[in-house]
């Protein structure tokens, strides 16, 4: 299916390339999440009309994502949870919660989805998260988990 993107997508394309995707991926993601238009004549002709203030808007979104990726790169997030004796967590840390804290600590609102642990968050220890603030911006944060009975 032949698609027109609306936005810089990572892995994908960029602003105004017409694309071969699958049906699924194009109706399920890119054009539900309006990231990307069916490629009509008609839709064709209006991208290239307003590619400069779909550039403009992407341009912004990137320096948004690059002044949080400046206010939190390498920094260190302690989240308390319920452990086991062997260190191992009743539950897993999930990327709903690390938005929370980003969002408690330093005022910034993240999409979970946008979060990405590079292991699964099990066990007491330090993490590596990367977090996808733009296509072209990624940045990598540590989460701490530190038990809950050791206050």
């Amino acid at each position: 299916m032949k698609v027109i993107l609306l936005e810089n997508v990572r892995k994908i394309g960029s602003i105004g390339d017409v694309i071969d995707v699958k049906r699924g991926f194009a109706r399920n993601f890119l054009i539900s999440k309006k990231k990307a238009l069916f490629a009509s004549k008609e839709n064709i002709k209006e991208v290239e009309k307003i590619k400069i203030t779909l550039s403009k808007k992407d341009k912004e979104k990137k320096n948004q994502a690059k002044a949080i990726q400046e206010k939190i790169q390498n920094k260190e997030f302690i989240i308390k949870k319920l452990a086991t004796e062997n260190k191992e967590l009743y539950g897993s840390v999930k990327p709903t919660e690390i938005a929370k804290i980003l969002n408690e600590i330093e005022k910034i609102e993240i999409n979970p989805s946008l979060i990405q642990p590079v292991k699964e968050i099990k066990s007491i220890g330090t993490f590596k998260v990367v977090l996808n603030l733009h296509p072209e911006v990624l940045s990598e944060i540590s989460i701490k988990v530190i038990s809950e009975e050791n206050k």
